[in-house]
């Protein structure tokens, strides 16, 4: 077996095996008067934006008056998080540089030293720099780890104390995630033994339709233990971050997604607890749930009246099945809400509206008590301390006090030339404030940190008051094996509230190949195919389903004859079709999905390096020019363009800057061409070579465009880049095989 077979098997034996026999159940923290809590997440350790500690400043200046440091090394988008004395961040890495990419940033909290810096290449994706840090990063308490999704799609788990990384899933690669131009990508959540992660994935089979879907991973392994999907065919990306509570003691995920719907998971094992169908597009707007009320917002179309665009809206989260518009608790109308998570305080909801206006809303009847203005795009308010703190884009910082008539200002800080995007965070005593410009810790130097502890979570039902088992749950339920590898399966059990019951036996079948053994254990068949399988669980009456790909060692020739695209290829099967063109069998790339004419597709193992991929296009002549394709080797992209240059890449958007060759290339429509691309490793990085030729008139023997970057993507998947938004093309006979 191959060096890169070795580290395959390496890793789906450990990511399969340790599954815990965790209890799985919700821990509630307790933190004792004075002692406060680490901001180990974006909203903080209740996740609703709310500090319990005291003493907290109300004025500073960034001339000196209550800053304590100030790091404009550290200017971001990104609201930080704190744990154990550290302040975790996620900034550009050598910006303006030919250098750059995206890096998380451990610092001393009180000091604001920097620890380490886990950084990475941006690749294969049109996010402009300015937005790295969009997603922020999760700490895990229990563990003391962060888990962090990168712009590229590369979601890490990295060891909080050295920076190391533990484990880590190129999602684009292996679950088709997309990563556009706008950059929004999702936060993590945490939860007993499993970190949770979303956003729009066009993959395989059954998932090959694009939507809005998440994945639960075990935490320590990143092994995947559960898969779940919204609706097909979203309209949008989103950010709306999952709020964690309990309804009716039943532990519950709320979160909005991209088809326009307000979803309730159980987040142990993915199963929707309730829906609501609120917008025509994607939900940005974080939910926040107090007393067991769910309240939330949006900017768009509302379902239930297309003709108004935005609401603000309150529904009891006890509620079951899918939720009604008239069982609403209230709605406001015509109130546009993007991306900021409303606060509630003593009964009244603190929401930012688009325009610019902190409504001051009765939480019980939905009256808006206040409305005023404080400037455009407002990040999330934070409260503390009996006071309000809120910022906008244009790099004013507010803190407001809660009065009677709603809120009244005490004090403003406008930084000139900066942009405010994340949220403020309070931690022991002090606020963090980060800009495009710098990051700021704020404090009283003498101040004396005090808190009151934090409300108990809303509890889940006792374990003990259900023993029957209504739901099972076979993991991991995504699993990339090689021919004649194996991995083990455990079936876990759950009552009907989601809560882990015990490890169950269970009764195995497979179905496209392969063998299990009655322990779980599975098998690939050996050979040279490329396949896919369902295994199978069944305990009683409950069945549970896990999926497989099966992909050999390299050489592999896909000619299509089976007139399918290949059942393991992530992100090709919505956007290919097979097609007979004069009697032979190859793919199309259509172009009668306008969200998919743009688009990545890839093969196989992320962990493949020093191979060449090589496949032969024809594209017809659309009635305002041709369209770009090409291929994917090592997460850089051979683009073979309609404007009739040739084009290595890997960030689409730094391409004066980051990593890019362009040469001119005439060539015609209606022509088959062959494309062979080439990656090389070195120790001066890796180069890239590709020629392009008329197919049947022979290899030339000179590369037609050759590049070394010398801050490489090492590994990658291979894979297809097309654009057939002006018109369609052909593929066929393709080809990857190893350089050596």
């Amino acid at each position: 077996m191959t060096t890169r077979s070795n580290k395959v098997l390496k890793f789906v034996r450990s990511s399969s095996w340790l599954f815990g026999l965790a209890l799985l159940t919700t821990v509630t923290a307790h933190i004792s008067a004075g002692e406060p809590a680490d901001w180990y997440q974006w909203r903080g350790p209740e996740a609703n934006g709310i500090s319990r500690e005291k003493n907290l400043p109300t004025t500073w200046s960034p001339k000196g008056e209550n800053l304590l440091w100030s790091k404009p090394e550290y200017g971001s988008r990104n609201t930080p998080i704190t744990m154990n004395g550290k302040l975790y961040i996620v900034t550009r890495y050598k910006p303006e540089t030919t250098e750059e990419g995206e890096q998380l940033v451990c610092l001393d909290a009180k000091t604001g030293a920097e620890l380490w810096s886990n950084h990475h290449n941006v690749f294969l994706t049109d996010v402009p720099a300015e937005r790295v840090g969009w997603s922020s990063v999760i700490g895990d308490p229990t563990t003391g780890n962060i888990f962090w999704l990168g712009l590229g799609c590369e979601f890490k788990c990295v060891n909080g104390a050295t920076g190391e990384t533990i484990w880590e899933h190129v999602l684009s690669e292996e679950y088709g995630m997309l990563s556009t131009y706008g950059g929004r990508t999702n936060f993590p959540v945490v939860i007993d033994d499993l970190v949770i992660i979303s956003g729009v994935m066009t993959q395989y089979g059954d998932n090959a339709v694009p939507a809005h879907r998440f994945v639960a991973f075990d935490k320590r392994s990143g092994a995947a233990v559960w898969f779940s999907s919204t609706g097909l065919r979203p309209e949008d990306t989103t950010y709306s971050t999952p709020f964690l509570t309990a309804f009716n003691g039943q532990a519950a995920m709320v979160v909005g997604a991209g088809d326009g719907w307000i979803y309730a998971f159980q987040p142990r094992t993915g199963k929707v607890i309730w829906t609501y169908d609120c917008s025509s597009r994607g939900i940005n707007t974080p939910v926040l749930v107090a007393n067991d009320i769910v309240f939330g917002g949006h900017r768009e179309q509302n379902t239930a009246d297309p003709r108004v665009l935005g609401a603000i809206f309150a529904l009891d989260g006890k509620a079951g099945g899918e939720i009604k518009e008239e069982s609403l608790k209230w709605k406001i109308n015509a109130h546009s809400v993007e991306g900021s998570q409303p606060v509630y305080v003593n009964g009244r909801l603190y929401v930012c509206e688009d325009g610019g206006k902190l409504d001051v809303i009765d939480a019980e009847t939905g009256k808006i008590i206040q409305q005023k203005p404080i400037g455009r795009r407002l990040s999330s308010i934070v409260y503390g301390d009996g006071k309000l703190y809120c910022t906008n884009e244009t790099g004013i910082f507010w803190v407001f006090e809660l009065t009677e008539e709603g809120v009244k200002e005490v004090a403003r800080v406008r930084l000139n030339d900066e942009e405010i995007h994340a949220s403020p965070v309070i931690s022991r005593g002090l606020i963090y404030v980060t800009t495009t410009k710098g990051l700021y810790c704020i404090g009283k130097a003498d101040s004396v940190v005090e808190s009151d502890p934090l409300p108990p979570k809303p509890a889940e039902s006792p374990r003990s008051e259900d023993q029957a088992v209504a739901h099972i749950q076979i993991a991991p339920v995504e699993v990339m094996l090689a021919p004649g590898q194996s991995t083990p399966y455990q079936v876990r059990a759950y009552n009907k509230k989601g809560q882990f019951l015990k490890v169950v036996p269970a009764e195995f079948t497979v179905e496209g190949g392969g063998t299990i053994t009655a322990a779980g254990v599975y098998t690939a068949v050996a050979g040279a195919e490329h396949s896919v399988a369902t295994v199978t669980a069944k305990a009683g009456e409950l069945i549970s389903k896990a999926r497989l790909r099966i992909i050999p060692p390299l050489p592999w020739k896909f000619e299509f004859s089976d007139k399918k695209v290949p059942p393991t290829w992530i992100g090709a099967a919505y956007r290919h079709q097979p097609k007979d063109v004069e009697n032979e069998p190859m793919l199309v790339k259509i172009s009668t999905i306008p969200k998919g004419t743009r688009s990545q597709s890839w093969m196989g193992w992320s962990t493949l390096h020093d191979y060449t991929v090589q496949a032969d296009f024809n594209a017809k002549e659309g009635p305002t020019g041709k369209p770009d394709m090409g291929l994917i080797n090592q997460r850089y992209i051979i683009d073979m363009m309609g404007k009739n240059e040739l084009q290595i890449r890997s960030w689409a958007s730094r391409l004066e800057l980051r990593f890019a060759k362009t040469v001119p290339f005439e060539w015609s429509a209606n022509q088959w061409y062959t494309i062979k691309f080439e990656s090389q490793n070195s120790a001066s990085g890796v180069t890239l070579s590709a020629k392009v030729w008329k197919r049947g008139e022979g290899e030339p023997k000179e590369w037609t465009i050759e590049a070394t970057d010398a801050l490489p993507n090492k590994t990658g998947s291979p894979g297809f880049f097309g654009n057939s938004a002006l018109s369609e093309y052909y593929i066929d006979n393709v080809q990857v095989f190893s350089n050596n």
